[in-house]
């Protein structure tokens, strides 16, 4: 890049600022960062096992970099390239809210990578499909929670109900799965409610 002096300490630090790790939650260009340097490593010098087991040349770390930047998407690049090693190597688990405390619920290499890629799939939003316009023949919706091992967050779920209700102008019904159990939460225009299927 044609930065004068002061451009380039300038880039510097805004890309420094960037890829730092964050105390509270994953930043994704430093995780990012940390899986190419890893593939840059193991390709340009791969170990005697690599070379032997996956037939590895030394010296194509960046036309593998390019490579993966060309063919893979964020959750194909986190589940084919994030390592066991590398999940230890920067402390990576996965874990949630319990009453008031924050609980590690996953240490799990694998589970941890698989989370981290169930959270970005669809924007780390639900999927949430209308199965039917008029449930139980009243003109109630009922709506259907594609449950994929992420359960929803059942305040913001109980708070977002009413608020369906409003736009709906019927009784609005969600089922999802809540601890491995199927459940159906209902908004009646007055008070939420739940029954277990």
């Amino acid at each position: 890049m044609d930065l004068t002096e002061d451009e380039a300490v300038e880039f510097s630090k805004m890309n420094s600022n960037l890829v730092l790790p964050s105390r509270a939650s994953i930043n994704p260009y430093h995780l990012g960062l940390a899986i190419f340097e890893d593939i840059y490593k193991r390709w340009d010098k791969p170990s005697a096992e690599e070379t032997l087991k996956y037939g590895r040349r030394p010296g194509l770390g960046m036309e593998k970099i390019f490579q993966v930047r060309e063919t893979e998407n964020d959750g194909s690049f986190l589940r084919n390239y994030l390592t066991e090693e590398l999940v230890e190597e920067l402390d990576l688990y996965l874990y949630k809210k319990v009453g008031h405390e924050w609980q590690v619920v996953e240490t799990d290499w694998e589970e941890v990578r698989d989370g981290l890629i169930n959270s970005i799939m669809n924007g780390g939003h639900p999927y949430l499909e209308v199965e039917n316009g008029d449930y139980c023949g009243s003109g109630d919706l009922l709506i259907n929670h594609c449950y994929e091992g992420q359960e929803l967050d059942l305040a913001y779920l109980e708070k977002t109900l009413p608020h369906v209700y409003l736009l709906w102008g019927k009784p609005v019904h969600l089922k999802t799965v809540i601890e491995g159990k199927h459940v159906k939460f209902s908004y009646d225009g007055k008070k939420n409610s739940r029954q277990l299927l």
